[in-house]
């Protein structure tokens, strides 16, 4: 049987706390422990958004700056730095990729690049390569004559490599090439 609980005090607060089980009074702390948390995490948003407001009001202020007035006369420029300008443009719009593919395309594996040097003005490429004999060095001549890229290719030097034990053949030669 169920033990009866008889209670004759009126309802009031004082009966409600006493009545009132440990857990419930565990869970009131804890939710205002969690309302406690919330309100600090709260405060330090709106803080942080103000200063965000403070830093965009800031920059936007610096924005509204006005320019500078533009120069009222262009300066002249003088034919050498023209001419020097014109000279750095030629260069950096040279064709390099189709000059490296039609290079390599006619690169056999017996012939080993060592450089490649553009001049612009003339059109022209300087290639350094060393071949193992000289057969190869002149069939790689041949393959660079028949590249449609290249209009005029002349060996203009060659020599042996004596120091080397393989005694290589290094030569160097000047490739014209048509516009791309």
């Amino acid at each position: 049987m169920k033990p009866v609980r008889i209670d004759f005090a009126p309802p009031g607060m004082a009966r409600t706390l006493h009545r009132t089980p440990p857990a419930a009074w565990m869970l009131a702390a804890f939710a205002l422990l969690l309302l406690l948390a919330g309100a600090v995490a709260g405060a330090d948003v709106v803080k942080r958004q103000r200063a965000h407001e403070r830093q965009l009001a800031a920059l936007q202020a610096r924005a509204a700056v006005p320019a500078p007035a533009p120069l009222a006369a262009a300066t002249p420029i003088s034919e050498t730095q023209a001419a020097a300008v014109n000279a750095a443009v030629m260069q950096l719009n040279l064709p390099w990729r189709a000059l490296q593919d039609a290079v390599a395309s006619a690169t056999p594996p017996g012939v080993a690049l060592l450089a490649l040097e553009p001049d612009a003005r003339k059109r022209s490429l300087r290639i350094s390569a060393e071949a193992r004999t000289s057969d190869e060095m002149i069939a790689y001549v041949a393959r660079l004559k028949r590249e449609e890229l290249f209009s005029d290719v002349a060996l203009t030097h060659h020599e042996i490599n004596d120091q080397d034990p393989n005694r290589p053949i290094r030569f160097e030669l000047d490739a014209a090439w048509s516009a791309p």
